[in-house]
């Protein structure tokens, strides 16, 4: 499946660096390790995309609906990371 979505320019430049080797979205659409994320780079400040984009191959998904490691204060005192690694 191909996804396409919304990437700030920061957050877009990040990725063709190769920096970014990850993304983090609010888990309302389906995503699957071998789908398409096509990165499409929009600009908050015109509401427009730029015309750039990226294609990435998802190869990991991980969802944290219904994790149970944490209390909810927890997370509500510090929040999630993502931490990529090579």
């Amino acid at each position: 499946m191909i996804i396409k979505k919304k990437t700030w320019p920061d957050l877009f430049q990040k990725v063709f660096d190769g920096e970014k080797t990850f993304d983090m979205r609010l888990a309302d659409f389906d995503c699957k390790e071998g789908d398409v994320l096509v990165l499409e780079e929009w600009d908050p400040e015109t509401r427009e995309y730029t015309g750039r984009k990226l294609e990435k191959k998802v190869t990991f998904v991980l969802k944290t609906k219904g994790i149970t490691f944490w209390t909810k204060e927890e997370v509500g005192k510090f929040g999630y990371q993502i931490i990529s690694f090579k």
